[in-house]
């Protein structure tokens, strides 16, 4: 049987019974496949990828090496939470590695979301290569990667967690929840004892910022698109939309408009806002968001983050449109 296929017969996880049964599987299964090795992760800090680091920890404590990366494509003050919460506060063996630089370097001019979403792909596992040659016994690699991942990276996206990976990788993959979605990650994480602040957080893409950044991105439109997102998750936390909202972020494509800043002509890019409701990620509804609360968001963007004249508000649902611009 195809391992990246969901049996049919397979239940709905939605019950922490369910959940602490599979986790019993995939603890079993986990000590099987490792032995005594060692085994990197991934840890962006997102739901999946703390969900597994919970799940491997129970399975192989300190064998367990995260390792998180500043791509330079996180939300503001991201890489700061991730240290905070999983090494400080989760004792977890915990590898810090800033490699923003390089990794804007190599999508300099890059405008494609497909050979984006390979370059940062593939420049994860070059360095968590480069990790594992400075350890010993490490010849596994562990990944976040769920089931939407897996069913859309056939003719939908490549993702970084499936179709980035190159033929001669060193190590071999881990992945205890890849036939999950993503409503069924967050039953597992519940009972793994996590935070809800943790596995209630909204999906974040592996590529980041950097499919949010629309087109060749642009370190200053990166920067405006880090503040605006900072300032749309303020607002929704401040107004109760936060915990309403599946998802919701702002993407800023490259293109500029018109506008008058101070009286004078002034050219700035569009931030869009982007807010969905979805239970597996497969389909999404779109979240009436009130006027007085848009235009609130909208005041503090277009005055606050630099580089930004207008506010928009993607209304399309999933199908037709994707969750994510690209």
């Amino acid at each position: 049987m195809d391992s990246n296929k969901r049996p049919e017969t397979m239940a709905r996880i939605q019950t922490k019974e369910q959940a602490d049964a599979f986790i019993a599987e995939q603890v079993a299964a986990v000590r099987e496949q490792v032995g005594g090795g060692k085994v990197l992760l991934a840890l962006s800090g997102g739901v999946d990828s703390s969900v597994v680091a919970a799940l491997l920890i129970k399975a192989i404590g300190k064998q367990l090496i995260c390792v998180h990366v500043n791509h330079g494509l996180m939300r503001k003050g991201e890489s700061e939470q991730v240290i905070e919460v999983f090494r400080e506060g989760l004792d977890a063996n915990l590898v810090y590695v800033d490699a923003s630089e390089r990794f804007l370097s190599k999508l300099e001019g890059v405008c494609e979301p497909e050979k984006k979403r390979k370059i940062i792909g593939n420049e994860f596992i070059v360095v968590f290569d480069e990790e594992a040659s400075k350890l010993t016994d490490v010849r596994f690699l562990a990944q976040g990667t769920i089931y939407p991942d897996i069913l859309e990276s056939d003719g939908v996206k490549a993702h970084h967690n499936v179709g980035g990976l190159p033929e001669d990788m060193a190590m071999e993959l881990v992945e205890p929840v890849k036939l999950l979605y993503k409503d069924e990650v967050r039953v597992v994480g519940k009972a793994l004892g996590l935070p809800a602040s943790m596995v209630d957080r909204q999906p974040f893409p592996g590529p980041g910022l950097g499919v949010r950044c629309l087109g060749a991105i642009n370190r200053d439109r990166l920067h405006a698109l880090r503040e605006a997102d900072a300032i749309l998750r303020e607002e929704f936390d401040n107004c109760g939309l936060a915990s309403k909202v599946w998802q919701y972020f702002i993407a800023v494509p490259d293109f500029k408009s018109v506008g008058v800043k101070d009286g004078k002509r002034y050219e700035g890019w569009p931030a869009i806002i982007r807010a969905v409701n979805t239970v597996d990620a497969m389909t999404a509804t779109i979240e009436e968001i009130p006027y007085d609360v848009l235009h609130r968001i909208t005041d503090r963007i277009t005055h606050e983050v630099d580089g930004i004249n207008r506010v928009l508000l993607d209304l399309t649902p999933k199908p037709i449109g994707t969750i994510e611009w690209e």
